[in-house]
């Protein structure tokens, strides 16, 4: 049940708390600042009482790292766990007096990607904060003139990454998720399609960041589950324009229905999606989703 499950993260949580305070015994250098929402979650596991914590718990984790230069510099981690944390990622942004705010902002991009594809539904605070200590230093004396967020500027690098996300949710009702998912999809220059229903299957395909930008979002959003079920990394040297709108198999973004006959509109007709993606030339894709040949 969903209740069990929600009680297990729970006490994931609560273990990985107590060993972090176990290490790190000291405030500087771990600190929960919401003590009311680790309280709630206490008494959430303990009398396994039905009422779900209202917020999330948040610390602090203070890193002290040896610069090159100088000698000491620290990175505060601010983190959250969402509830649903493992099964989700935290969220954490690492920030220190040295950074400027495109270093910070490329540290705690490179982080997340880390973390993304390393521990997708493990406990991962301690692997985050070793990743900080051996890595945060470098981002210091990193020149980010030529770098900036935008995505035309992002191409500028020799290799640019283009990835297609092939999403899966146990469904996609919600009305305003389903605008969300089309308003960022345009926001972020990604096309592919959204197949509301049960099940949900979300295709968004673009730049690499943009992509994880966009996964970063929906996840962010409630869900009774939400994975990415496939991946497709592709590097293009140079990464023009051109050479992104070739590997495009969609347009734009668009809402795509495949009602069921008389099934009042909420489970779709997957012979339908499958014809669709056969027709984009993903015709694997489906198997990958519903672990069944396609006809």
């Amino acid at each position: 049940t969903i209740e069990m499950a929600n009680q297990e993260e729970a006490e994931v949580q609560i273990s990985e708390l107590d060993l972090l305070s176990s290490m790190f015994p000291y405030e500087e250098e771990f600190a929960v600042t919401d003590q009311l929402a680790l309280a709630e979650l206490k008494h959430y596991v303990e009398n396994e009482s039905a009422e779900v914590p209202s917020s999330k718990v948040q610390f602090v984790l203070n890193v002290k790292t040896d610069v090159p230069n100088a000698s000491m510099v620290e990175f505060s981690m601010a983190c959250a766990l969402p509830f649903k944390y493992p099964t989700v990622l935290p969220e954490i942004t690492v920030r220190s007096s040295l950074l400027s705010r495109s270093q910070q902002i490329l540290l705690n991009s490179d982080l997340k990607t880390y973390l993304m594809e390393n521990f997708s539904g493990e406990p991962c605070m301690l692997s985050a904060r070793e990743w900080v200590k051996d890595h945060a230093a470098a981002y210091i004396d990193k020149d980010l003139s030529s770098f900036s967020m935008t995505a035309s500027d992002a191409t500028q690098s020799e290799v640019t990454t283009f990835t297609r996300l092939w999403i899966y949710s146990h469904h996609i009702y919600n009305k305003q998720k389903r605008k969300n998912i089309i308003d960022w999809a345009k926001e972020l220059s990604l096309s592919g399609f959204c197949m509301p229903g049960k099940p949900g299957v979300v295709c968004v395909e673009g730049l690499q960041n943009s992509c994880e930008e966009f996964w970063s979002r929906v996840r962010r959003l409630t869900w009774k589950r939400i994975l990415i079920r496939h991946r497709e990394d592709i590097s293009l040297e140079g990464g023009g324009h051109a050479e992104i709108q070739k590997q495009r198999k969609f347009p734009t973004l668009e809402e795509k229905c495949f009602d069921a006959r008389g099934a009042r509109g909420n489970h779709m007709d997957l012979g339908q999606l499958y014809h669709f993606l056969e027709e984009k030339g993903c015709a694997d894709i489906f198997q990958m989703y519903f672990g069944v040949e396609g006809h």
